[in-house]
């Protein structure tokens, strides 16, 4: 089942080797629409410690069933930004503490569980439909404050909320924009990449024109 050469590759894009097998994602959901939905399983499969088995528990699991207890020990255990992503987008922003966590993991110090927070204020940028603009203009000072922490698992979830926030209407896009003006005119290297970044594809033609059709 281990595939040394898919081990190696994902390695080179960032993902921790470290109890890898090599399965892609791709065979990976497959097998979870063999399972189906699991709650005890994926508990299992996410003990286990093995990456991809670790990704199936997230595709398996109920969000119904998971609680705030388990998205606290799930988090901390987390060592590799794909598992992080995939824990955000397929599981936590469908559970209605998604955007408690976000606001807290935000501020925490360890770097996967602060970049699922900034994971979760991304992916629900884009799923949720109803929640009103404030909540997503209470995440710009957030993302302010941590705009100058260099990690780059952190640095790239930070832009990646950034830039989700202001496509998701042309009010939000003018302050997440504005943001990014203030960031690119600090001193902070981190923050000037995270500013130019956002601002390069929130000013961009194929984001106006989403916007004016959205209107």
């Amino acid at each position: 089942m281990h595939n040394a050469e898919n081990v190696a590759g994902m390695a080179r894009f960032g993902i921790n080797p470290e109890g890898t097998l090599g399965i892609s994602v791709a065979d990976l959901r497959k097998i979870a629409k063999e399972l189906g939905r699991d709650h005890a399983l994926a508990e299992a499969l996410w003990q286990s410690g093995i990456h991809e088995a670790r990704i199936l528990a997230v595709l398996i699991d109920d969000p119904k069933q998971v609680d705030e207890d388990q998205a606290e020990r799930w988090v901390v255990d987390v060592d590799s930004w794909d598992v992080c992503d995939q824990l955000c987008m397929g599981l936590l922003r469908k559970t209605p503490f998604a955007h408690a966590k976000a606001k807290a993991w935000c501020k925490r110090k360890e770097t996967f569980v602060r970049r699922a927070g900034f994971a979760l204020i991304a992916t629900l940028a884009v799923h949720d439909k109803k929640a009103p603009d404030k909540t997503f203009a209470a995440y710009l000072p957030l993302i302010r404050r941590a705009a100058t922490d260099e990690r780059n698992f952190v640095k790239k979830a930070v832009n990646w909320a950034l830039r989700q926030i202001g496509k998701r209407n042309a009010a939000l896009n003018a302050a997440a924009t504005a943001l990014a003006e203030d960031l690119i005119a600090t001193d902070d290297k981190t923050a000037r990449w995270i500013g130019r970044n956002a601002r390069r594809e929130l000013t961009s033609d194929a984001v106006k024109s989403k916007l004016v059709r959205a209107d």
